[in-house]
């Protein structure tokens, strides 16, 4: 028997424990579940103030993505390098688990469309806001958004320094970065 007849791949599968919030499908920022038990407290408290201010304009704020394991995070660069033919392209739309966000409990994807966009124009009152230009569902917690308003977004997720450095997430990076900007 040759060596690759013997080596067998091994299939990681993730789950719910590792964030997993099945597509098409959302979740209450109350909801029990690890993607939102996972993220940073200051995230999901801003994130559940700001969903009582839209549910007062008749908007259902939902997560979509909150935390994820590096094995989730992993699963998604994959798959995403799959189906769009190069690393390169990918780091687009997904980061590393090193860098992810989402891995650090620092970000969070929320629905429906019209959720991200009231968002996307009432966040800063929370600290909330929209990072990267193609992603207008992913939002992280920058405190002095409160005062000086959103920070410019980065095109894409290879645009933001914190992947460029391979270093992972915290709060500090991202405030400093905001601040910065």
């Amino acid at each position: 028997m040759d060596q690759s007849a013997r080596t067998a791949t091994v299939e990681v599968v993730v789950g719910e424990a590792d964030g997993v919030i099945p597509d098409g499908t959302s979740v209450s920022v109350y909801a029990d579940v690890p993607a939102v038990r996972g993220l940073d407290r200051d995230l999901l408290k801003a994130l559940r103030r700001a969903a009582r201010a839209a549910a007062l304009h008749g908007i259902g704020l939902r997560i979509n993505g909150g935390w994820r394991s590096p094995a989730r995070q992993l699963r998604l660069l994959e798959n995403a390098i799959e189906r769009l033919g190069s690393r390169e392209e990918a780091a687009r739309w997904v980061a590393t688990p090193e860098t992810s966000a989402h891995v650090a409990g620092q970000a969070v994807d929320v629905g429906p469309v019209a959720a991200a966009a009231w968002l996307a124009e009432h966040g800063t009152r929370y600290g909330l806001c929209r990072v990267y230009r193609n992603e207008p569902w992913h939002f992280e917690l920058r405190p002095e958004a409160a005062r000086y308003g959103n920070p410019p977004l980065y095109a894409n997720p290879s645009e933001d320094p914190r992947h460029r450095r391979g270093e992972r997430h915290t709060a500090a990076d991202t405030s400093a970065i905001a601040a910065d900007a």
